[in-house]
């Protein structure tokens, strides 16, 4: 769908992204009125490249690639959380800024979420595993098969959060950030 049809029917399209370092998961979503569906969704194999440096072009030029593709009206990405190994932190955390410059390249708005306040917007509950998250939104989303890598229903989530808090993350009264984040997630922060 061209951009110009879209701002004919009034429909938006939403991208999320789950960075990563060996797959990255991306899902996009239509949006008309209050009902949302599914576009596509899928994962980047980057495993089989060699360096981190060609990871980080690779994931560039596919995420330009889905944005050329689809004319998302937004992009949303969950913000990266850390870990006991600050190496991958950092390696995540690059691959999050190309996916956010791609995006920006284009000039499509770009919000993140923590991983609670997504698996809360999608599930009701904040500390859900993967394959409870992959379970909602099979039923939101009238997916049949649940793929075999949940980098793919991960990045659905994130779109779907996006469409319900419509690109306003909500914070009743408290700054967002990285200071909220930690509050929002201390089962993930370790070590601070």
């Amino acid at each position: 769908m061209s951009k110009e049809e879209k701002k004919v029917s009034k429909e938006k399209i939403i991208l999320g992204i789950d960075p990563g370092t060996n797959v990255m998961g991306y899902g996009l979503i239509l949006i008309e009125g209050k009902k949302y569906s599914l576009i596509q969704y899928g994962v980047i194999h980057l495993k089989k490249y060699a360096t981190h440096e060609l990871k980080l072009k690779k994931i560039f030029e596919r995420i330009i690639g889905i944005i050329d593709e689809y004319h998302p009206d937004s992009v949303a990405l969950e913000a990266p959380f850390y870990g006991e190994n600050i190496q991958s932190m950092l390696k995540l955390g690059r691959a999050q800024g190309v996916a956010m410059a791609a995006a920006l390249s284009r000039d499509i708005p770009i919000t993140e979420y923590s991983p609670k306040k997504i698996k809360q917007s999608v599930t009701g509950n904040g500390n859900a595993s993967k394959e409870q998250v992959a379970e909602m939104l099979k039923t939101l989303l009238n997916i049949k098969e649940i793929p075999k890598l949940l980098d793919a229903t991960d990045a659905l989530a994130v779109a779907v959060c996006h469409h319900f808090h419509d690109g306003r993350i909500q914070t009743s009264g408290k700054s967002a950030g990285w200071k909220s984040f930690l509050q929002e997630n201390p089962d993930r922060v370790k070590g601070l």
